[in-house]
């Protein structure tokens, strides 16, 4: 079967490997049929070669891992040993290996959920980051009337403006050093600052602070010392994404004398947010086809990562389909 893998830092190959088979599966596995597979930030440091950042990544190389690094999946249920998983279910979610650029996927089945069969796969997969930003939306105090800001207007990001407007905040800020004027108002946000947010603080109102400041950039540390500076007194920042590393520098004085709650964490009681996240989309039909934006066949691998790779104003969402 057909299988991506990285053999250099930005290069993938497409390789042939045995296909699984449902003897390979173990209690609470299923075997998917690749459908679809959606490009998430936290995939583009493996991309380019960086070590050790994603669970999957334990070799001493990305090369030697197979479909990685890959976790956002759509697909059809091939073998189940999950008892909440049928042969012939359409299910998102979780390529729990991180290893979903390939034909055939074992995936624990408590990652993933059915999906409506009437979205395809590549609009589908997108219901795997909007679940997350549900999850986190649910650790957040009450946005009713709130003034949120959104550092990065990525993918998520976007998805986090839209979801704090749903929620009834009152004003939503994006930050992102990349245009998104053009499509960050669809996603819900009032003001659209181009900056990096470094120098967006440096010009930042005290009266024009947030209550919520949702830390969407990763990958680097200084947007969070960012997001601290632009809570209000007694705000919330929340930390989203995959750190690349282990320690984070953060002033404790802005922290304790603004009466600040940091909050982080990964998506839990992923079965149930998935179909939290589907029951979303259906009651937001515009949601998905906005939020994804361009789409590459298998075959065309690298060229979707590239394109991942790099900043463009009007790319938000990526999948690749069979």
């Amino acid at each position: 079967m057909w299988c991506y893998r990285l053999v250099a830092p930005y290069t993938f190959e497409r390789i042939d490997i045995p296909r699984p088979t449902a003897e390979v599966l173990t209690d609470g596995q299923v075997l998917l049929k690749f459908g679809a597979a959606g490009i998430c930030g936290s995939d583009i440091p493996g991309f380019r070669g960086t070590k050790g950042k994603l669970p999957g990544d334990t070799g001493p190389c990305a090369a030697e891992m197979n479909g990685f690094p890959v976790h956002e999946i759509a697909g059809e249920v091939l073998a189940s040993r999950h008892p909440g998983h049928r042969i012939g279910d359409l299910v998102v979610g979780w390529a729990s290996g991180f290893d979903g650029l390939m034909d055939t996927v074992v995936a624990d089945g408590n990652g993933l959920a059915a999906y409506d069969p009437a979205l395809t796969p590549e609009l589908a997969v997108g219901l795997q980051p909007l679940a997350c930003v549900l999850y986190t939306v649910e650790q957040l105090p009450d946005l009713t009337g709130k003034r949120v800001a959104v550092i990065g207007l990525g993918s998520i990001g976007l998805l986090f403006a839209y979801l704090a407007k749903a929620a009834g905040a009152g004003h939503v800020t994006g930050v992102d050093p990349v245009d998104r004027s053009a499509v960050a108002p669809a996603f819900g946000v009032d003001t659209v600052v181009r900056a990096t947010s470094d120098r967006w603080i440096s010009h930042l109102d005290p009266g024009d602070k947030a209550d919520v400041v949702i830390e969407a950039v990763g990958h680097q540390v200084a947007t969070l010392n960012h997001a601290l500076d632009a809570a209000a007194f007694g705000g919330t920042v929340f930390y989203f994404g995959v750190p690349d590393d282990d320690s984070y520098p953060i002033s404790m004085r802005t922290l304790l004398r603004n009466n600040l709650t940091l909050k982080s964490g990964v998506t839990l009681d992923r079965r149930r947010v998935l179909t939290a996240a589907g029951q979303f989309a259906r009651a937001h039909p515009e949601l998905l086809p906005r939020y994804l934006t361009h789409t590459f066949i298998a075959d065309q691998v690298q060229e979707a990562f590239e394109l991942a790779a790099r900043p463009s104003p009007g790319r938000v969402k990526i999948a690749i389909t069979a």
